[in-house]
């Protein structure tokens, strides 16, 4: 059955049951009243199909989500903290608070997941033009690494750590994707430099006003790397041997504001924030070419920027972006919605 719900303490909510169930919610705890709804929400609350989890705080502002296992991790625009949260649980709590580590402010974050070793979290820091390596596990500051560019030449915006543990920062002001070699991100390097793996100076892939780069997953192949404009709503693929930069053929459709992306099987999932809809894109293996093929909403969605997979269940952040110097509607959420 189709199902609102929202991981909060039975003893805090009445139980709302509506229409019928799908396999996919198996994952998900009980459903139960929402405590609040967004005014930006693109459907009625009737068609929603979300699990909802609530995130502790004020002014959070969220933005990037990653998940290893059963647990996600997400970040605050705000302060920079970072948020753990376990799938079923309702108890959504600060693991990295904000500030700490010069962070004051966190965007985009990913983590490994190599069953061989312990697992690492690397956040892009947006205008602080820093990135920050934790071990997952424990909080524990392993590395820190810097692009040295003022806060209004730089926007650390996402990560995508490759398979073989590398990983690549995308930069929505200055046209240049930065990579931190998967044997840096454990040497306990303080603010090195990083290192600029490609300049889209004089490629296809062209800046301009607003934001550029954005969200950044590999390809399917592991040959390329996949980026969104957020400002044309282009995809480019970038070779990770020849560094050759294209335009994704899609077939003349575009993805404008295009935010995070998760690319799960054959499937890439681009968050369209400003539209409210999730971007279903059937992608060839080696990137080039590929079809929009559905879009994916939920009454629950408020300005939704990123997005990360787990279990057929795609896990959204809700930003509220659109309403910074007003009156968001708290707590901010993530939300579970089958893919």
């Amino acid at each position: 059955m189709n199902r609102v719900s929202r991981v909060v303490p039975a003893v805090a909510v009445a139980t709302l049951l509506l229409s019928a169930c799908g396999s996919s919610d198996s994952a998900e705890p009980a459903p139960s009243t929402p405590s609040g709804s967004s005014s930006s929400a693109t459907t009625s609350s009737s068609s929603s199909t979300a699990t909802v989890y609530d995130l502790p705080g004020s002014g959070v502002f969220p933005e990037g989500i990653t998940a290893a296992d059963d647990t996600f991790y997400v970040t605050s625009t705000s302060d920079g903290a970072v948020f753990r949260g376990t799938v079923g649980s309702p108890d959504v709590s600060v693991f990295l608070p904000g500030g700490a580590d010069g962070r004051t402010g966190a965007a985009g974050i990913d983590v490994t997941d190599d069953d061989d070793r312990a697992d690492y979290l690397v956040i892009a820091g947006g205008a602080t033009g820093k990135v920050w390596v934790y071990d997952a596990e424990s909080g524990d500051l392993v590395a820190t690494f810097t692009n040295g560019l003022g806060a209004d030449a730089t926007f650390l915006n996402d990560v995508a750590i490759a398979d073989n543990g590398d990983a690549y920062v995308t930069d929505s002001r200055s046209p240049a994707l930065y990579r931190i070699p998967a044997e840096q991100m454990t040497a306990g390097t303080q603010d090195g430099p990083l290192e600029t793996f490609v300049s889209f100076d004089g490629t296809p892939f062209a800046y301009g006003e607003g934001f550029n780069a954005n969200g950044i997953v590999e390809n399917d192949d592991e040959s390329a790397l996949i980026v969104v404009q957020s400002s044309t709503g282009n995809l480019y693929r970038i070779d990770k041997t020849s560094k050759e930069v294209t335009q994704v053929d899609l077939g003349g459709a575009t993805l404008m504001n295009g935010d995070g992306m998760e690319m799960d099987d054959d499937t890439l999932y681009v968050v369209r924030n400003r539209d409210g809809v999730i971007a279903k894109v059937d992608l060839d293996d080696d990137g080039r070419t590929g079809a929009v093929t559905g879009e994916i909403t939920d009454a629950s969605f408020a300005y939704p920027t990123t997005v990360a997979a787990m279990d057929d269940r795609l896990y959204v952040v809700n930003s509220q972006f659109d309403k910074r110097g007003g009156e968001p509607v708290e707590p901010f959420t993530v939300s579970s919605v089958p893919e």
